[in-house]
């Protein structure tokens, strides 16, 4: 990875206009703006994952401290309030599907994207997707 030089770029997403107002709310809410969240909302995303060491030190030289992803709360909870604010009642399987969204479309989506890339592989034989290593 080549050493950043703390210059800013734009990086461009394209997101249903529901779950753009739900981040700029949210933003709001969290008294940032609508960057900062999304960017905050990345980072916090990625802990898990490994980065290379290149890609650590330039962070950590050029980023400023991000505020917590999710200050005093905790987000599925938030999302629940958010939902049933409405007023409307939900069963169950209701209230399931307004906070898993589109989870169906961005799994098929995603899996199309790791078969192309040659990083996972349907088995019809065994029934399911694995690594494809």
């Amino acid at each position: 990875m080549a050493a950043d030089d703390g210059e800013r770029t734009s990086v461009r997403t394209y997101v249903p206009r529901y779950q753009k107002e739900r981040w700029q709310s949210h933003a709001a809410d969290l008294d940032m703006s609508q960057s900062e969240f999304v960017r905050t909302m990345v980072q916090a995303g990625r802990k898990g994952f490994d980065p290379e060491p290149e890609e650590l030190a330039s962070a950590e030289e050029t980023d400023p401290p991000s505020p917590d992803a999710n200050p005093g709360g905790n987000g599925l909870e938030d999302r629940v309030v958010e939902t049933l604010s409405d007023g409307a009642h939900y069963d169950w399987e209701e209230l399931l599907a307004a906070l898993t969204d589109d989870i169906e479309q961005r799994l098929d989506e995603t899996l199309q994207e790791l078969q192309s890339d040659g990083r996972v592989r349907y088995s019809g034989r065994h029934g399911g997707y694995v690594l494809d290593e």
